[in-house]
C-alpha cells in the first residue's frame, strides 16, 4: 500500500516522518506485481482479485511500503465526468466513494472526513488503495494495521491532532489505540494525515493539492513526496526519489530507472479513475 507506514513504528515524519505509503505501482508498470520489503504477508480477500503477497518493507528512518493487493484495479475505469465527493449516504461521485460507501462502515467514514474537512471522495480513494476497503489485522510484527493502513503511532498523532483542531469530535472520537480497528475512527486520522499533506504542498506552492498530488506525500513521504507532487509527468521516478530511497528500494517497490513519473501517477487513476483528480480538501 505505500513506501509506508507499513512498516517499523516509524511517524512518517512530516513532523515525524509518516508512516507510508504503499507504493501502489501497477503490474504493468514492471512486468508483474513489484514486490516491497523484506517480508511478504498473505492477506485473504473476500470477494476481490486474487490474494497476492502484500509486500512490506521496514528501514530505519524511512517510511515503510505496502504494496496494493492484486494487480488490477479495485474499482472499474469511469465511465464519465466525475464529480463530487461522497455525503456519506448513497452512491458517491466515483468508483471509489461506492467501494468504501458499500461498507457498513463507509457512510460514517464519509461522514468523519468531512467532519475533518477533507473530501470524503479523497478519504475512499485512499482506503481503496491502501487495502481494498478491508480492515486488515497487523502482521509480521508491524503495527501497520486498518483499512488505513497506519502505524500506531502515526495513527496516535493524527487522532489527537484532529480532535485539537476539531473539539467538536470530543465524545465521539476514539483516540484510544483500539479505536485504529474502527474504520469509521480510523477514517479521521487519515483524513487528518491527507489534511497535513495538503498543508505540506501548499507550503511549497501547490495552491490547490489534487489526491494525487497527496497521494505522492502519504505514498512516499513528508521528504520526497512534495518533489514527485510537482515533477513533470516526463521526469524519472527513480532520479527524483533516488535521494530518499537506495536503488534496491526502488526496485523491490516497482520503480527502475526507466519509470516516469507519469507512469506512476497513472497506476494511481487506473485504481481511483476521477477521484485522482479531485481537490482534498472541501
Amino acid at each position: 500500500m505505500k513506501p509506508t507506514d507499513k512498516a517499523p513504528d516509524t511517524p512518517r515524519s512530516r513532523a515525524s516522518l509518516r508512516r507510508f505509503a504503499v507504493a501502489a505501482l501497477c503490474a504493468g508498470m514492471a512486468g508483474g506485481p513489484s514486490l516491497a520489503r523484506a517480508d511478504l504477508q498473505i492477506v485473504t480477500q473476500q470477494g476481490g482479485p486474487p490474494a497476492l503477497p502484500v509486500p512490506v518493507f521496514q528501514e530505519t528512518g524511512l517510511p515503510s511500503f505496502t504494496m496494493p493487493m492484486g494487480t488490477s484495479s479495485f474499482v472499474p475505469p469511469p465511465t464519465g465526468g466525475g464529480g463530487g465527493s461522497g455525503d456519506g449516504g448513497g452512491s458517491g461521485g466515483t468508483p471509489a466513494d461506492d467501494v468504501m460507501l458499500s461498507r457498513s462502515w463507509g457512510a460514517l467514514a464519509s461522514q468523519n472526513a468531512t467532519a475533518v474537512g477533507v473530501s470524503a471522495t479523497a478519504i475512499a480513494a485512499t482506503c481503496v488503495l491502501e487495502s481494498g476497503c478491508q480492515n486488515l489485522a497487523a502482521v509480521g510484527g508491524s503495527t501497520v494495521s486498518g483499512v488505513y493502513q497506519m502505524t500506531n503511532s502515526t495513527y496516535l498523532a493524527d487522532i489527537q491532532a484532529a480532535l485539537a483542531q476539531n473539539p467538536s469530535l470530543a465524545g465521539t472520537i476514539d483516540t484510544s489505540l483500539a479505536g485504529k480497528m474502527d474504520p469509521a475512527n480510523e477514517a479521521i486520522a487519515a483524513a487528518q494525515d491527507l489534511k497535513n499533506a495538503v498543508y505540506a504542498l501548499q507550503s511549497v506552492g501547490v495552491t490547490n493539492p489534487t489526491f494525487l498530488d497527496a497521494r505522492a506525500y502519504y505514498q512516499w513521504g513528508a521528504g520526497a513526496g512534495p518533489s514527485v507532487a510537482q515533477a513533470p509527468d516526463t521526469a524519472s521516478m527513480f532520479d527524483t526519489l533516488s535521494s530518499y530511497y537506495t536503488p534496491a528500494q526502488l526496485a523491490n517497490n516497482g520503480i527502475s530507472p526507466s519509470t516516469t513519473v507519469g507512469q506512476w501517477r497513472q497506476t494511481i487513476i487506473n485504481k481511483v479513475g476521477t477521484a485522482a483528480t479531485q481537490p482534498v480538501l472541501i
